[in-house]
């Protein structure tokens, strides 16, 4: 039997955008609504095995229910453009799925569904229709079943005949017509009988089954009330219900033929979609078979040996080193490549030695290696006990500096940018998963073959656009030097006492303990904390206090729901405080024990190649993003520390570099000179935008400031200041129109960098860093808000992110000339963090506040403060 599956694409985009935290990938692109359509589509093809699907949209904002009622769906929230600015890639997920969607000028999306429903009723075809719009029961039959999205995006009531007249009484189907004429529909503005809700809008129902038939008969309704209430209602009654019905007849332009999905999709869109939106966890599921290899076969061939080459006279060579994994630091070496323009040779890593002209030729200051991702090189060869020197290019960085969007996997994803085809992905190689495993030998030695080969190739093209796009400097001065700098970082690591974090354990254990009794005692009897189906029937039945939001399985329970209920009840105080320690227990406290390394330090890994604004990230683990606000939180870097008691920890901390360097690029006098007079910048500004003197400036005018500030920089919209501040939309848009007719010269920044990227396509650092903003010019008023954004704040984040990056560049340089021993131990964000002799602390902090302070010259200046202690924690 034929099944096809209809899916609302507004309500759905709207369920999955509320329903999961706001996520975001590289490019800043918002993608919560798009990964829960994503497993949304994912759930329902491995579940129900459809034949055709369709998603159906609404064309715009006017339909012809709009000529019935100007003021239908009226009162709607404006659309928050986190949302918004993901439509068109909900529109290109459904390409890259090969799903075919619609929408016709106006109507609605329900209309369209009617419509297909009602022909496939008639072709015999099961249908299944999914919303979270309950409009659509109406067209529930014994063929068609209504999947109702109740929370969040998968979990479903099934709305069949028998269901609706279990849950309305009685009622049909088509009777939630007459139903929705009655009651009405806040969320559509539907007005209804003014007093009348679903409890009585049944009852007329069960005795007169229509509305009109409820007109007809309105002397034999009971209560003059309800008689006087429908009196005065009819025309709205009549035109309610006319307004909730579905029109089945739609003039649509496509059929059920056209749903019809392929026998065999192709999975190379959704693949190349999934790793741009950074979809990991779909991007594991896909089945790599359903792949197309568009890799070209090539042979090369390849020597075991190096009998031909001249160590003596080769100036420059490409080369290699090929792992059993991504983690340079502890994963396998299986083999070692060598191009020197004539010759591909490959061997097994651990022969490396037997060849002590090569190992020589590596170590080699004058000699030129040309390598794909530096940072691992320098590890590998260290690990090999080779310290190898002048690597001058790197295809990874490179291509990275040209354009920051691009996704780099492995090799594979950066040389085919360049016309080199023939390198294999990872997973061709090695597989994935149970099936995952190191090929023979052949296989092996040939895939390292075609990457130096690829490196070798890819080059020239490199280079002449880096000279083109003016860049080399970036790459030369910056990327490659800054690559040997978090080598040593990243062997280095940093000491960590595990005994501390147990201890740490037990402490929040015992807290824990303490809140899950308080809790108990509090609600009058023991339930699952973690369950939010029984926290909400605790606190809103049992305990009473007033339901704030309600979700469609219960109560919400969610943390701003929790905040608004503070001090009407103690178990409010001690839910929080348990969520909070119970995730900092499991992520941090106890996740942190299992990566520490048996030289007794942590061994982070840093991504250079991963933000768009040039960022440095932090993996395996994560020592970037350690929770600071909470003393639970701050307290995991006691456990950080100095490996030798005469040593200290060191942390220097550019103060508000992004705003700083917001003042400079924009050249507003206002803040300029509020950096210059080293005034306090979120008080100026408060005074500013609430037109107050300094003594005038209280604490919430400040913080309100202080998140319009740092909202500037990072693109915010009216919805995600109104979010971070707990304001209304409309609040939050007069804080930025009042911050930006204050800031006169931000306010010109942001329409003449729009202008600059729309003329040019891309907008740039201080260092020249580019970003390619394409949507910019985009048609789509989405899209191009959202490209708008980020023309506006990758500049200054980005010259931020490479101010930070220079003075690691200038102090790995200066350092070499002093007697210091401090050693860089990690980066976290505007913060160097260091270990040092205790005497030399003084002398050291005026050394690197000297070098952050001039990093790069900005008509500001820059500023740093320093701290030091025992531990991490004691140097804040």
């Amino acid at each position: 039997m034929s099944k096809l599956i209809l899916i609302d694409g507004n309500s759905l985009s709207f369920r999955a955008f509320y329903a999961l935290p706001l996520l975001q990938n590289k490019a800043g692109i918002h993608t919560n609504a798009i990964y829960g359509f994503a497993m949304l589509l994912e759930k329902i093809i491995k579940e129900e095995k459809p034949t055709h699907f369709l998603v159906a949209f609404d064309a715009g904002k006017t339909t012809f229910r709009h000529d019935k009622y100007s003021e239908y769906k009226g009162g709607r929230q404006k659309t928050p453009p986190e949302l918004s600015e993901q439509f068109p890639y909900v529109r290109q997920l459904l390409d890259a799925y090969q799903i075919k969607r619609y929408e016709l000028e106006n109507y609605e999306a329900d209309d369209i569904i009617g419509t297909l429903s009602k022909e496939a009723n008639a072709a015999q075809f099961e249908t299944i229709i999914v919303t979270g719009d309950r409009d659509l029961t109406q067209l529930a039959t014994e063929d068609v079943t209504i999947y109702y999205t109740k929370k969040g995006v998968t979990d479903v009531d099934r709305y069949t005949p028998e269901f609706i007249a279990e849950k309305y009484d009685g009622l049909t189907p088509n009777q939630i017509i007459d139903m929705k004429g009655l009651m009405g529909d806040a969320s559509d503005n539907i007005p209804g009988v003014a007093g009348v809700g679903e409890k009585t809008a049944i009852k007329l129902l069960k005795q007169f089954n229509t509305v009109e038939n409820v007109y007809n008969h309105l002397d034999e309704v009971s209560g003059e009330k309800l008689k006087e209430k429908l009196e005065n209602s009819k025309d709205d009654a009549l035109m309610s219900k006319e307004l909730a019905t579905i029109n089945c007849e739609s003039p649509l332009e496509v059929s059920l033929k056209d749903t019809k999905l392929p026998d065999d999709p192709d999975m190379t869109s959704k693949v190349e979609l999934f790793k741009k939106l950074e979809f990991k966890q779909l991007l594991e599921q896909v089945d790599v078979d359903g792949i197309s290899d568009d890799t070209e076969a090539i042979e090369l061939n390849v020597k075991h040996h190096f009998d031909d080459i001249d160590f003596k006279s080769l100036e420059k060579a490409t080369i290699h080193f090929e792992l059993d994994g991504t983690n340079y630091l502890k994963d396998d070496i299986l083999k070692f490549g060598f191009y020197d323009g004539a010759h591909h040779i490959v061997i097994d890593a651990d022969k490396i030695h037997e060849y002590p002209e090569l190992v020589a030729w590596l170590e080699n200051d004058q000699t030129e290696k040309a390598v794909y991702d530096a940072k691992k090189s320098y590890i590998v060869a260290h690990r090999l006990n080779i310290a190898i020197e002048n690597i001058v290019f790197d295809v990874m960085l490179a291509n990275y500096i040209i354009d920051p969007s691009r996704t780099i996997d492995d090799v594979n994803s950066v040389v085919t940018h360049y016309g080199q085809h023939y390198v294999k992905t990872s997973v061709e190689i090695y597989g994935k998963g149970k099936k995952k495993q190191v090929p023979e030998n052949a296989v092996l030695n040939q895939h390292v073959a075609t990457i130096i080969e690829a490196v070798s190739k890819a080059k020239p093209e490199l280079q002449t656009q880096l000279d083109d796009y003016n860049q080399t400097e970036l790459l030369d001065e910056l990327e490659l030097p800054l690559a040997r700098i978090l080598s040593k970082m990243e062997e280095t690591g940093i000491y960590t006492v595990a005994s501390d974090l147990q201890e740490m354990e037990k402490e929040i254990q015992a807290k824990l303990d303490v809140l899950i009794e308080n809790i108990y005692e509090a609600a009058g009897e023991p339930f699952n904390i973690n369950s939010p189906k029984q926290l909400g029937v605790v606190l809103f039945e049992t305990l009473e206090l007033p339901v704030i939001k309600k979700t469609k399985t219960g109560y919400s329970t969610a943390v701003d729901v929790l905040e608004q209920l503070q001090g009407q009840h103690p178990i409010i105080d001690y839910i929080l405080e348990y969520r909070t320690l119970s995730k900092l227990q499991s992520t941090y406290v106890e996740g942190l024990q299992k990566v520490i390394s048996e030289d007794n330090r942590i061994h982070t890994r840093f991504n250079q190649t991963l933000a768009q604004t040039g960022r440095l990230s932090s993996i395996d683990p994560n020592l970037q993003n350690i929770p600071v606000r909470l003393e639970e939180g701050r307290r995991i870097r006691k456990a950080f520390k100095s490996s030798d008691e005469n040593n200290v920890i060191f942390a220097a901390d550019y103060s508000q570099i992004e705003l700083r360097v917001l003042a400079h690029i924009t050249q507003d006098e206002s803040m300029k000179q509020a950096f210059i007079n080293n005034e306090d910048i979120h008080t100026a500004t408060a005074m500013k935008v609430f037109n107050v003197g300094p003594d005038e400036v209280d604490s919430i005018m400040r913080r309100q400031a202080k998140a319009v500030n740092f909202g500037i920089v990072y693109g915010i919209s009216d919805y995600g200041l109104s979010q971070s501040l707990g304001i209304t939309r409309k609040q939050a848009k007069q804080f930025i129109d009042d911050y930006l007719d204050s800031f006169p010269g931000v306010k010109q920044y942001m329409e003449d960098i729009v202008k600059d990227c729309k003329a040019q396509g891309y907008v740039e650092t201080l260092l020249h860093r580019r970003r390619y903003i394409p949507d910019i010019t985009s048609r789509n008023f989405n899209l191009r808000g959202f490209a708008e954004r980020t023309a506006m704040n990758t500049p200054i984040q980005g010259s931020a992110a490479d101010i930070i990056k220079l003075a690691m560049v200038h102090f790995a340089n200066e350092v070499k000339k002093t007697n210091f021993h401090a050693k860089l131990l990690l980066q976290v964000h505007d913060e160097l963090i260091f270990e040092l002799p205790k005497e030399e602390v003084e002398a050291f902090g005026e050394f690197i506040e000297d070098i952050m302070d001039n990093a790069l010259e900005l008509d500001v200046p820059l500023k740093v403060e320093s701290s030091y202690g025992a531990t991490w924690y004691d140097a804040k």
